[in-house]
């Protein structure tokens, strides 16, 4: 009895130390990306919430790990615009305030995907009105401005296509095909609130558009002022700074196939494929251990083993 009573007391101390290093653990990984505030209130509420209580969206948005990469490659992939980059390198701040842009766009991302209908609708107001006053002349001398629904369609498409590529590869579990044309569709809500006048409902859909936007793209010289700035980082320890190129090498492993070339940077596909996959899997795995992906209220699937 005594041996067993010492067991159950190793064990309660071991689980309280373990509690206790994850918690501080999660909070030095989220500050490390920019995530001081807790996450925005979430709704569960099918008949208050903005999103569907069960859509794919909350499953992807909810990965920190491949969200992390995926966020990372919609900005190597948003700045192959020339005026979507012209009005980031005009309006905004990202190099003065790198972590406070990433909370906005997680607090943005957040809300939307698991907030009250009312405060997502207030928020992607605001987002709007921020919008309209983002206007200049590119480096061609075009004018343009952030509302433009063409410019806001190609801003979603880069960021759903690469949170969807960066969940494939990385993320919690495998996603059904049908899950992919439903996490597309997911978005079409929030896209149309923004501005966009027709976004992609299905994955095809999605791959068109992107192919679509090719003759428009090309790196201007705000992008490569911004590409240089984001492959390098926010300064911080040797551990982060591994972290974070493996989390650059991943999110170029995901570009479609001509944007390396377009962006300047090396393709490598096979070390890639052999080396920095496999140890962002690694890491993705270790991020889910101390920051759990969001709970979920699910409907029954069919189990897949198909990636696309």
């Amino acid at each position: 009895m005594a041996t067993k009573g010492a067991a159950v007391v190793v064990r309660a101390r071991a689980s309280r130390a373990w509690a206790t290093w994850r918690t501080a653990a999660n909070q030095r990984i989220r500050g490390a990306v920019g995530l001081t505030q807790d996450p925005p209130d979430r709704c569960d509420d099918p008949g208050l919430s903005y999103q569907r209580v069960d859509a794919v969206a909350r499953l992807v948005h909810g990965d920190l790990a491949s969200m992390l990469v995926g966020g990372v490659g919609s900005l190597f992939l948003e700045m192959l615009h020339p005026y979507s980059m012209a009005g980031v390198a005009d309006h905004s701040r990202y190099r003065e305030d790198t972590l406070g842009r990433v909370l906005q766009t997680a607090n943005f991302i957040g809300v939307t995907t698991y907030g009250e209908r009312r405060t997502a609708l207030a928020t992607i107001e605001r987002v709007r009105a921020i919008h309209e006053a983002v206007r200049g002349v590119a480096d061609d001398g075009t004018p343009y401005v952030a509302s433009d629904p063409h410019l806001l369609e190609w801003v979603h498409v880069a960021g759903t296509y690469m949170f969807l590529r960066a969940y494939e590869a990385f993320g919690a579990r495998r996603l059904a095909p049908e899950e992919l044309d439903e996490y597309v569709n997911d978005q079409v809500q929030v896209a149309r609130d923004l501005g966009v006048l027709d976004p992609p409902t299905s994955y095809a859909d999605l791959r068109e558009r992107l192919e679509r936007f090719r003759p428009e793209l090309r790196l201007s010289i705000d992008g490569i002022t911004a590409r240089d700035f984001l492959a390098a980082g926010v300064p911080g320890g040797a551990l982060q700074r591994v972290a974070y190129r493996v989390i650059v090498e991943s999110s170029y492993s995901l570009l479609p196939w001509w944007a390396p070339e377009l962006l300047g940077v090396a393709s490598r596909p096979l070390w890639r494929r052999a080396v920095v996959r496999p140890t962002m899997r690694l890491l993705s795995r270790a991020i889910r251990a101390v920051v759990p992906p969001a709970p979920q209220v699910t409907s029954p699937r069919p189990p897949s083993t198909t990636r696309t």
